[in-house]
């Protein structure tokens, strides 16, 4: 069995440094299924789709555990390589491998016969090697249809070595979910699917010369192990409903994992492509009879009505489990006060330590597919820098302030976390006095509504449980953190995995994250 590449020191310093910084942006990255990651030795490609550009392969690097695979080989646009910049420097010096594509080349045709030749090498030394076989980072909620590469590189690999029996190669798909990609403090939902493992004698389809119906059907494969773990939705409308539906299935403050809460939003992303995909087709049928079931009226209904709950929400700035769990005035008043101290508090003793943070605010400018990408690399260098200083500012106690300014600058991000949180929670207890007492009562009786059509529909045709709060709880759902006895809530404020928000869909911002960009 091969031993696979030396791992380059320049790949383990690139991989602690973002592994760090990636856990600084993100607020939670939770990796499920780690262990059927192949181990070092065994030739693998790693799939995944493809929506946030160079941090998508960061977030392969560090996901996958250093004693299962040594290194990850992976492969960038060639108009990356060749500039005198961190981002080239950082591709080029992990082993990256440059691939070129038409449409940088004015749609001329373009050669990556070197390249292949380089991956299916790697591949034979028994390394792994991430390709994104949607061809390009594209910020949309649809999975691009994937290209045909990486089944053409597993053919070429097993046709190679078809004189060896026990030569074999996998394809590990990897579903990534972004709650919200560019967001500071939001989460990230990695799930890696079974391996697809092949051999020259149990997959001889597969060898030259091969059918192209056998490359089509194995990308067929890939693309539906992919779709399956993550949120693959037509359009932003599809996926703001589901969100909604998902809350109000399962109420704000329930034990659910990320993990979970993707796969309920899923579920109702399905179910609404399901009905609307099933009308559309039989509306195109004009000369026959259109004969609509019912679950797709009430789904379609359901999707509508609940974009216009959620549309009500956002006009009067009030989230729904305000609207789920009335308060009394005078709870209200009193929760305002408690907030709005606890606010003050935690904001007053962050200020020394936000000055710290103040250079990591940009970059500002929206640069699409690459904005997460540079907002990271600019977190790292302004980090670097402010700690640097510190250092070189207070050199007579630099041994105490290396490791004081880190710890100060996390506690901060803690505060200031909690800060955030409890302002944001006194507005939205604010807006609740500006609303009508009419009104309120209007939006009750429409999410009674909601929440009744809701549950009828998921429990009796999508087959979820009939209590979410009590499934979730007995499930376990441990990467939400909420912490049971007091020892553990004193001790995991100060951890790297604490988390003390309530929702998935939170950011660290003063409103709540729940618009999408407009449709094209």
């Amino acid at each position: 069995m091969p031993k696979g590449s030396t791992t380059p020191w320049s790949y383990i310093l690139v991989r602690l440094l973002f592994k760090f910084v990636l856990k600084i942006f993100y607020g939670t990255i939770v990796v499920e299924n780690a262990d059927l990651i192949p181990k070092t030795g065994q030739p693998c490609i790693v799939c995944a789709n493809h929506s946030n550009s160079l941090t998508d392969a960061l977030l392969m690097v560090t996901s996958m555990p250093s004693r299962t695979r040594n290194m990850l080989r992976l492969t960038a646009k060639s108009t990356q390589f060749g500039h005198r910049t961190f981002t080239s420097w950082l591709i080029e010096s992990a082993g990256t491998v440059p691939i070129k594509r038409r449409k940088d080349y004015n749609n001329n045709e373009v050669d990556n016969s070197q390249t292949m030749d380089k991956l299916m090498d790697a591949l034979e030394l028994g390394d792994a090697v991430c390709l994104f076989p949607e061809g390009g980072s594209r910020y949309h909620p649809t999975i691009a249809p994937l290209k045909t590469g990486v089944a053409r590189i597993v053919s070429d690999v097993l046709s190679r070595n078809r004189d060896d029996p026990n030569f074999s190669i996998s394809i590990l798909t990897c579903s990534v979910t972004y709650m919200h990609r560019q967001h500071f403090r939001s989460d990230v939902l990695v799930t890696f699917n079974p391996p697809m493992t092949f051999t020259p004698k149990d997959n001889p389809e597969l060898l030259a010369p091969v059918q192209y119906d056998e490359i089509r059907a194995l990308t067929a494969r890939m693309h539906q192990q992919i779709s399956s773990r993550t949120i693959d939705s037509p359009s932003w409308e599809f996926v703001r409903s589901a969100k909604m539906a998902t809350r109000i299935y399962a109420p704000l403050g329930t034990r659910m994992s990320l993990g979970d809460y993707v796969r309920i939003t899923r579920t109702f992303v399905e179910a609404f492509k399901a009905s609307d995909d099933t009308q559309k087709s039989k509306r195109a049928a004009e000369d026959q009879s259109i004969d609509f079931t019912r679950e797709d009226i009430e789904f379609n209904q359901l999707r509508h009505d609940l974009k216009h709950y959620q549309d009500r929400l956002v006009y009067w700035g009030i989230k729904d489990d305000r609207i789920a769990r009335p308060l009394s005035l005078r709870t209200i008043t009193m929760r305002m006060i408690i907030r709005l101290t606890w606010f003050i508090c935690l904001f007053t003793i962050s200020l020394p330590g936000l000055v710290l943070w103040t250079p990591r605010t940009g970059p500002i400018w929206d640069t699409f597919d690459e904005i997460a990408q540079y907002k990271l690399v600019y977190g790292l260098f302004s980090g670097l820098s402010v700690w640097a200083t510190c250092i070189l500012f207070t050199l007579p106690s630099a041994a105490i302030t290396t490791f004081l300014v880190p710890a100060m600058m996390w506690m901060t991000l803690r505060w200031t976390e909690d800060a955030v949180s409890a302002f944001r929670a006194f507005v939205a207890l604010a807006r609740l006095l500006c609303v009508g007492k009419k009104t309120l009562n209007e939006i009750r009786v429409t999410r009674r509504d909601l929440h009744s059509r809701l549950m009828k529909l998921a429990v009796g045709t999508l087959g979820l449980p009939d209590d979410p709060e009590k499934f979730f709880v007995e499930r376990g759902g441990k990467q939400k953190g909420r912490v049971r006895s007091t020892w553990d809530s004193g001790a995991k404020y100060f951890s790297v995995r604490r988390r003390r928000k309530r929702d998935w869909n939170e950011t660290l911002r003063l409103y709540d994250q729940v618009d999408y960009p407009e449709e094209d």
